[in-house]
């Protein structure tokens, strides 16, 4: 299990990233119809929209998480 670590903490780093980008696209929609007068799509789509993505940077960060708890949990073990 200790020769997968290297891959649980760069998948670890990609999720997060992924998560990070997530957050930042759902806070543009959120916001964007206060910047974009005339867009076009309604508020309440631009919403449902950037609570779909704030929840996937929830569900990404978590996931994330969890492998870097696996990882410290690995080390843990092998130190034993």
């Amino acid at each position: 299990m200790r020769e997968h670590l290297g891959f649980l903490k760069l998948s670890s780093v990609v999720v997060k990233i992924a998560a990070w980008i997530f957050l930042l696209i759902g806070l543009f929609l959120l916001t964007s119809p206060f910047f974009l007068k005339g867009s076009g799509y309604p508020k309440k789509i631009l919403l449902f929209y950037s609570a779909i993505y704030i929840f996937f940077f929830f569900l990404f960060f978590l996931i994330a998480k969890i492998a870097d708890l696996l990882g410290k949990i690995i080390n843990e073990i092998k130190k034993e």
